[in-house]
């Protein structure tokens, strides 16, 4: 049985996702999305500590056509996934770095994060409606940033990892009211995780030394206890890592 897939298992707060899962359930089985997934050597250490329970699927969430292919390979058609958690983003990479003004922006720098961090979730979501048309509890989250809090916003700068963060909340609010109508009972929410100490915050040392900072291990722990007590009735909503609200 297959009921939680993990989309960026390669990534550190994705790989702590699934590990914490596996560790406290032992009838879970974990599906881990990315694009190196099966080349990636935490998540091959992950899946060979629970022989079995976590299937490594090698495809780019940004790619339509490479996802509904891997996922058809590698997921039995009367499987059901309850819960899907989305752990893709991108903040920097060749090419792409934060920007401090608007003098910065650059249009393909910014499409790209709105195809990993908006788009991905989308498509993700999308590829998976085959294995979510029954009738148990769904629960869809989308790792999103404070960042991305339009009413939050009082320092500016990072367009592009802003700007797509927002548009993730959208879609997520989005989905929240479309599932109820499609897929009930359902459970669609984005969270902000807590600054945690991954690849993706590495290039800010500076900037982390005056922030509490987590493990991914931590973090992980953190989303799922928010995670656990959330239902149908919360749909729709954007969460902090210690579940208190946050303004879109």
């Amino acid at each position: 049985m297959m009921d939680t897939l993990v989309a960026g298992i390669s990534g550190g707060i994705g790989l702590a996702l699934a590990a914490h899962e596996l560790q406290r359930n032992p009838e879970t089985h974990v599906v881990g999305l990315s694009r190196s997934a099966s080349r990636n050597h935490e998540a091959c250490a992950l899946a060979e500590a629970f022989p079995g329970r976590l299937s490594l699927v090698d495809a780019d969430v940004a790619e339509r056509g490479s996802l509904d292919a891997a996922l058809s390979d590698h997921l039995p058609g009367d499987a059901r996934l309850t819960r899907i958690l989305y752990a893709v983003g991108v903040l920097h990479g060749e090419g792409l770095f934060p920007e401090k003004r608007l003098e910065d922006v650059d249009p393909e720098a910014m499409l790209h994060s709105y195809r990993v961090n908006t788009l991905g979730f989308l498509n993700t979501v999308q590829a998976l409606l085959p294995w979510l048309r029954h009738r148990d509890p769904k629960l869809i989250a989308a790792v999103s940033a404070k960042v991305g809090s339009i009413g939050d916003n009082s320092y500016g700068g990072w367009y592009g990892y802003r700007c797509s963060k927002a548009a993730l909340n959208m879609a997520v609010r989005n989905l929240a009211i479309e599932t109820q109508r499609r897929l009930r009972p359902a459970t669609v929410v984005a969270l902000h995780p807590g600054t945690t100490e991954t690849a993706l915050t590495a290039p800010f040392p500076q900037s982390l030394a005056h922030l509490r900072v987590h493990s991914p291990a931590d973090t992980a722990a953190n989303l799922w206890a928010v995670l656990d007590d959330l239902g149908p009735g919360d749909s729709g909503r954007f969460l902090s890592w210690d579940g208190s609200e946050l303004p879109w």
